[in-house]
């Protein structure tokens, strides 16, 4: 409770989870947050998928799973465990159907950064792919896609496909697109908690969200080591043979820095870290 009125000093998640309807009107132009030289238009397929009123609006569940997108996942089993609780938050379009037995199906926010439809649906090159993209979208069923939209540059037409997807195929998801002051306000959040972050991952910003509408939230898949407590190697994602220097300074993420801030809030019991068997 304390955290919780701690962060709302910063943003409110009801709010800040996305930009809504009466805000902009297609045509604006909007500075990409991180890159703020650059702007984008909103176009109508945006203008039309933007929410009436938050999605988040007056919620308030009694347990969240944030779950993360490590390789320690893998044989966990905590499958049946995830899709117990009452909202289910994922990252970045991860696949789960045939990953259930360790990561569960229920899904009730996904969040999807543009750099996923290059990263993992080869930019559609293909009617395969747009096949594939257009299966896992069909496969949220009613959850919230959660599209960071006007944070960096070069995601403009990715985010496009994508809503014009969603329109075109009737697709049954609720668009949201975080504002534009979420991710300053989050890394200020942490900043005056001493944890320097460059710039806060999905993981973080969710927990960061999740503390507004959640009484008790429990961390699945954030481990950002090669090697797990047994010493045994685990992929960097659950679902590709991606390699990444956790520690690289070329990535906009701190994350061993973010996991020491998790486990503090673990020991502090302000939430709930699995990073083994369930």
């Amino acid at each position: 409770l304390s955290l919780r009125k701690q962060i709302l000093k910063f943003l409110d998640a009801e709010k800040d989870i996305s930009v809504l309807k009466g805000t902009l009107k297609p045509g604006d132009i909007i500075h990409y947050v991180f890159d703020r030289d650059s702007t984008m238009n909103v176009s109508q397929n945006l203008y039309e998928l933007l929410p009436r009123t938050s999605p988040l609006k007056g919620k308030q569940f009694p347990t969240c799973a944030i779950v993360g997108n490590s390789g320690v996942l893998l044989s966990s089993g905590c499958g049946p465990e995830i899709d117990a609780h009452s909202f289910v938050i994922r990252c970045n379009l991860a696949p789960v159907q045939e990953y259930s037995q360790d990561v569960g199906m229920k899904t009730d926010l996904v969040t999807m950064n543009p750099s996923v439809i290059q990263r993992a649906f080869e930019d559609l090159v293909n009617e395969t792919w747009r096949e594939k993209l257009l299966q896992r979208l069909h496969s949220l069923n009613g959850s919230i896609l959660w599209i960071p939209a006007f944070m960096a540059k070069g995601g403009k037409e990715r985010v496009e496909w994508v809503n014009e997807l969603i329109l075109k195929h009737h697709i049954n998801v609720r668009t949201a697109y975080p504002s534009l002051r979420l991710l300053h306000a989050v890394r200020g959040y942490w900043l005056t908690n001493k944890v320097h972050i460059k710039r806060p991952t999905t993981g973080l910003l969710m927990y960061t969200l999740a503390t507004r509408f959640c009484n008790q939230i429990y961390l699945y898949g954030f481990w950002p080591f090669p090697l797990d407590q047994n010493q045994n190697p685990v992929k960097y994602h659950y679902y590709d043979s991606l390699k990444y220097g956790y520690t690289s300074q070329a990535s906009p993420h701190t994350m061993p820095l973010e996991f020491k801030a998790l486990k503090t809030l673990h020991q502090q019991g302000a939430l709930k870290l699995t990073v083994g068997e369930c």
